[in-house]
């Protein structure tokens, strides 16, 4: 090989590791994290309210995805994340395994942009469990004693909040 040929190839060999290395940085760049806290209130049988935090977060680095305060090594994040209520036999409370350990009679919640409220009122006998349902300003009402909240994700964050096994509030109310 000739001088020449030599110096090209070691400029091209330096023109792609200094290529390589800025696809690199960038790449590692436009990959995000999250963080959310999801932080609300419990309100217990009593009338003893109690402030609680269950949020989710994902760290592409690391591949780790946090549940609450539990953190997971996962190869991708995952798609979705279901928080299951469950109504007691005597439809008088509810258990949220990811919010305490007992049942509730309520709670409030902010997860993102997202404010979900499970409050009782005073309904007629057509009210499953005398509850309403209130997430992002629209009132439900319990439509079977175990419904969902449904929590989709993407790589920069919450995609979407979906409620399963709820019915839009028609005006039933007393």
């Amino acid at each position: 090989m000739k001088s020449n040929e030599l110096i090209t190839m070691k400029n091209m060999n330096n023109l792609t590791l200094l290529f390589s290395s800025f696809c690199l940085f960038f790449s590692s760049v436009s990959l995000a994290d999250f963080d959310y806290t999801g932080e609300g209130t419990l309100r217990y049988p009593t009338g003893v309210e109690k402030d609680f935090k269950f949020g989710f977060g994902w760290q592409t680095s690391t591949k780790k995805f946090r549940i609450g305060d539990k953190s997971y090594e996962m190869s991708e994040l995952p798609e979705s994340y279901s928080i299951a209520i469950t109504l007691s036999k005597d439809e008088d409370k509810v258990w949220v395994q990811e919010f305490n350990k007992g049942f509730i009679e309520g709670f409030e919640w902010q997860i993102g942009n997202h404010k979900i409220w499970l409050r009782k009122q005073d309904y007629n006998d057509n009210v499953i469990g005398s509850y309403l349902l209130t997430f992002n300003k629209v009132d439900y009402f319990l439509a079977r004693p175990n419904i969902s909240i449904e929590v989709s994700f993407t790589q920069s964050g919450i995609a979407n909040v979906k409620l399963d096994g709820v019915t839009k509030d028609m005006s039933i109310k007393n």
